[in-house]
Formats: C-alpha cells, structure tokens, sequence
C-alpha cells in the first residue's frame, strides 16, 4: 500500500475511526468506570503498573473494528505487545499499524478519576498520518491530520508560545514509574522559571501541549502507544518534539531519551538543554 492510499483512507473514513473510537470506549470502557471489581485488575511488571478487563476488551473491540476499516492493516496494541513483544516489530514493516493504547492513565482509571483517554493512530513506515486521543469521562475528542491541523470537539487547536520570561510548565515522567537513573536525567528540569510536576496520562498531557496550557512534557520511555496519538497533536497545533539528540523522535525506537514535545522550538531547545542535550 503506497502512502496515498493511506492518506486518502484517512480523508475518506476519519469519521467511521472516530466512531469505532467512541464505541469501544462506550462499550467496554465506560460501563467499568467506577465499577471495577478487584479481580479485574492486575498489575503487570509492578505494582504501578496496572491493566485492567477494560484495557484488554476496548484492545480487543478496536483492533477488530480497525482492522476491518482498512484492510491489510496491523495493530500495535499496549496489551498485544505485552503478550507478544514480537507484535512490536510491525512498526518496522511496510503494512499501514494502527498504535494502540486502550486505557491510557490506567491507574487513574482505577481509581475513579476521569483523566484517561483512548489513543489511537495510524502509521505507515515510521510516519504517522492520523490520531485519535478520547476522554469518554471528560467528553473531549482530538483529532490530528498529517497536514491538516488538530481539533478538538471540532474546534482548532493551536499551541502557541509561552509568554517571553514566564515561568515553563512542564509534565515530566512520573517518578513511579522512573528508574533511579531516569530520576536524574530528569532533575535539571527541577530549577527556577520552571514548574516541573508528574505526568497523569501522556495523551492527556500532550492535549494539553496542543492546547497551549502546558509547555512541554519531557519523557524517558519510547512505546509508541504513549506517544504516537499525542506527538502528532501537538505537531498539527504548531508545536515540536525533539530527542536528546537534538533529533526528532521516532516512533519505530531508538531515541536518545529523555525526549520532549513542546508548543515551539524554543521551549523544546531549552527543555534539552536543562536535560543536557543540545
């Protein structure tokens, strides 16, 4: 399949991935807001890191309903990769992916809080062409078009700049779910004229990039489901993201991390230059 047809796959049924977003999350997602049973969530690689039966059945719905839309499609799903890390390889390949993360802010979503969104978004060879970021709790849709802006509900996104001399917002990793060494990669955003805090869910903090009320986020992990939806929202509302290495981040792997995503350039140089790169 060559680029074009994915492009005017997402030019002609953007609408029907909307839908398949929105009912996956109404089907299995919503129902199991607040009504989670403890038998219904398990931690995965620790005790932070949580999955639940509404993670894997909205993965299961959509890759389902995706895979449909756009024949010859793959899926790269968070839940797939963790029982297949060979699943992971798609990104790789020549076939369009749709990247996947069912219930982003997992443990939000266990403790009843409404900060968690579905994410989804469609790649071919390393390029991302569109994404979807749902929050079924807060009724927001974003929408991103590789050339075509963002949106939310409808409504253009644009990042802006932070006014000269305030101080930078940024969202960086959460120190739960950092090693000691990430820590530390981390500090040099903990200095004055920057008021640097936890990340709640990544799609949901990089919205907020979009929507100029965050600076930037700075994070020191690369799965593309994490990123992919939110990477290209805030490059479609006039925004940046660059790697340690001064470089943009990829999402097949192999970043120089910590990696930010910025409203402009200029915050995303600084935010490097704080984390020690160029």
């Amino acid at each position: 399949m060559i680029d074009a047809t994915v492009e005017a796959f997402v030019e002609s049924r953007a609408d029907a991935v909307e839908e398949a977003v929105r009912k996956a999350a109404a089907d299995e997602i919503m129902p199991r807001f607040r009504q989670l049973a403890a038998h219904e969530v398990v931690a995965k690689n620790g005790p932070h890191d949580l999955v639940t039966v509404a993670d894997r059945e909205a993965e299961a719905r959509l890759t389902e309903a995706l895979t449909a839309l756009l024949p010859g499609s793959l899926v790269v799903g968070e839940e797939a990769v963790h029982a297949d890390p060979a699943v992971y390889d798609a990104l790789q390949g020549d076939a369009p992916v749709w990247i996947v993360d069912p219930v982003d802010g997992t443990r939000q979503f266990v403790h009843g809080e409404p900060g968690f969104c579905t994410l989804v978004a469609l790649a071919r060879g390393g390029r991302l062409y569109a994404s979807w970021t749902y929050a079924p709790a807060l009724d927001q849709l974003a929408v991103a078009v590789r050339g075509a802006g963002a949106t939310l509900n409808g409504l253009p996104l644009h990042a802006g700049s932070p006014e000269p001399g305030a101080v930078l917002r940024v969202a960086t990793s959460h120190p739960d779910y950092t090693t000691p060494e990430q820590k530390r990669a981390l500090l040099g955003l903990y200095i004055e004229g920057v008021a640097a805090r936890p990340c709640g869910s990544a799609g949901l903090e990089y919205l907020a990039v979009a929507r100029g009320e965050l600076d930037a986020v700075a994070f020191n992990w690369e799965y593309a489901w994490d990123h992919a939806a939110g990477l290209l929202l805030v490059a479609e509302a006039g925004g940046i993201d660059l790697t340690l290495s001064g470089e943009p981040y990829r999402i097949t792997g192999g970043n120089a991390l910590p990696f930010t995503a910025a409203r402009d350039e200029a915050t995303a140089r600084r935010v490097l230059e704080l984390l020690g790169g160029r």
